[in-house]
């Protein structure tokens, strides 16, 4: 398999659907609904493609922070 593009959305059979972080002909960042981001080796990943990357790669989300900031928040932090 070859790097994929950035956005791109596919279906693992042990992980399930999950979105292309970062891509090149070494390594793959996928990040899965329901368990997080993976690294694979691109060359020994299997994953069945769905649809085309998109033109315009969408941007990351921050989860972490707003996470670390509603935590702090309800523990009276500023």
């Amino acid at each position: 398999m070859r790097s994929l593009g950035e956005g791109q959305q596919l279906k693992h059979d042990t992980y399930g659907l999950g979105v292309v972080t970062q891509s090149d002909n070494e390594r793959t960042t996928i990040d899965f609904d329901d368990h997080g981001k993976k690294l694979f080796v691109t060359s020994l990943m299997t994953a069945e493609l769905i649809g085309e990357a998109p033109a315009v790669p969408p941007r990351r989300r921050r989860r972490k922070v707003a996470v670390r900031k509603a935590v702090a928040v309800a523990a009276g932090k500023p």
